[in-house]
């Protein structure tokens, strides 16, 4: 059933996408549910924190950390035009997906820079669903905290295939990858 379900899902990422101009979005629960909303977002935040806790140490905290300040610069950027937002956002969950896959022991600042740089086009698109009323501090507080919330999960993900086995932790980043790939076909 499961493998079912995920296959059905890989083959239609266009129903997976939470980008800008797909709905109406105000207020502390949509800001919330916006993260929630789109697989390729979902795949990322929780990729973002398997491969944190793979790295472990200070990356457990560094590396998610990063991804939610500069998640929130940018949205506040938002405002201006970045190019290739869906793109930015399909690979990154190619390259975290594959990094996890392939135990990548990368050095911290660059698991940092990448996880900042990734964060940068999903803030973009977070940002780009919040209103401009009274309801944008609310908006983006929701969609920090169920972000924080996502990467926690992928953290609990990532100790409990740690429990299970090295080839769980690299099955499951390697299907978070595959999973990518569909997004980034859908975007280019």
């Amino acid at each position: 059933m499961r493998t079912g379900l995920t296959l059905a899902l890989l083959l239609v990422p266009t129903a997976a996408l939470a980008h800008p101009g797909l709905g109406d979005a105000h207020g502390f629960a949509h800001g919330f549910g916006h993260p929630l909303g789109g697989l390729d977002h979902l795949l990322a935040m929780l990729a973002v924190g398997m491969l944190a806790w793979q790295m472990g140490g200070r990356a457990r905290w560094l590396i998610p950390a990063t991804f939610i300040l500069v998640m929130v610069a940018g949205a506040m950027l938002s405002m201006v035009a970045l190019p290739f937002v869906e793109v930015g956002i399909a690979v990154s969950v190619v390259t975290l997906g594959g990094m996890i896959a392939l135990g990548a022991r990368a050095p911290i600042a660059l698991a940092m820079s990448l996880a900042g740089m990734f964060a940068l086009f999903h803030g973009h698109a977070h940002g780009s669903e919040m209103p401009v009323d009274a309801f944008g501090v609310a908006y983006g507080i929701g969609f920090v905290l169920a972000s924080a919330f996502i990467i926690l999960a992928g953290s609990g993900v990532g100790a409990l295939l740690d429990r299970v086995s090295p080839l769980s932790y690299r099955l499951g980043g390697g299907l978070v990858a595959l999973a990518g790939l569909g997004f980034l076909a859908h975007a280019i």
